[in-house]
């Protein structure tokens, strides 16, 4: 019979590494949420966490808002039982992108009637995006599964006004 080699443990390192928190430009995450009215809170806590490491605080109440709004309505049209929720800042914006499964419809009015919908879901968003200076929309997803592709980009300048103003009016 052999015996058995003695256990050993992984080295451990003396110095320890330096913690830094990543800045802006590092942001990008994206997750995969169950198409349910508690993903709007979970997608609030993950972004508002993300934001927060990442120095990000001043645009964190316009982004939260826009997230929020944004995975609702993902979830209230999506015919699926998940939604996929990606976050990415590039050239000084938050981008925000939803993808949810509800195919976009072939009969013009059909289409429109939908859209008009999904439109009127996003009403607060489109007042807190306009609030902040971004862009909004929505377009029929390119990715393999098809579905809808919703979208928001927050100039961090934009969205730390509101931030400090919290004003959203309409016009």
């Amino acid at each position: 019979m052999t015996a058995l080699a003695p256990a050993t443990a992984c080295p451990l390192s003396i110095d320890p590494l330096p913690i830094s928190p990543p800045g802006p430009e590092k942001l990008a995450y994206s997750l995969t949420l169950a198409a349910a009215p508690t993903s709007a809170a979970i997608a609030r806590a993950a972004a508002r966490t993300v934001l927060h490491m990442h120095g990000l605080h001043d645009a964190t109440d316009a982004a939260v808002q826009v997230v929020s709004e944004l995975t609702s309505c993902a979830c209230r049209f999506t015919t699926a039982d998940d939604i996929y929720v990606s976050l990415r800042y590039r050239d000084g914006a938050l981008r925000v992108i939803l993808y949810d499964a509800h195919p976009r419809h072939s009969h013009p009015r059909l289409s429109a009637a939908c859209d008009a919908r999904r439109r009127a879901t996003l009403r607060v968003l489109a007042c807190v995006v306009r609030a902040c200076q971004g862009d909004w929309g929505f377009d029929a997803a390119r990715e393999p599964g098809g579905g809808t592709r919703l979208w928001a980009v927050l100039p961090r300048s934009g969205a730390r006004a509101y931030g400090v103003s919290g004003e959203c009016t309409n016009g």
